[in-house]
């Protein structure tokens, strides 16, 4: 499986602050992004795979109500997050 409990406490330890911090918004942002890019792969190899895509439109969408979320409640913790993790260009 991709997504072990050591590579979720590595997610959550080196983006959440801590590896028990799994809350803290920037961990959950960097877990949704670390599927993404999982489920991207998927469908590069497999264009067909519909439930795949729907899965990954609806991350996509959690990951970017997170980061709306992030933005209003305080704007230098959502930089640092997109810079972190090569969100924007």
């Amino acid at each position: 499986m991709y997504l072990t409990k050591e590579v979720k406490a590595d997610i959550f330890a080196k983006h959440g602050g801590a590896a028990s911090n799994t809350g803290s918004a920037e961990g959950q942002i960097a877990l949704f992004s670390h599927r993404i890019s999982h489920l991207t792969e998927h469908l590069k190899r497999n264009r067909k795979d519909y439930n795949t895509e729907r899965a990954l439109v609806k991350l996509v969408g959690k990951r970017r109500s997170l980061l709306d979320y992030l933005k209003n409640k305080d704007i230098n913790r959502y930089r640092a997050i997109i810079k972190e993790l090569g969100l924007r260009k």
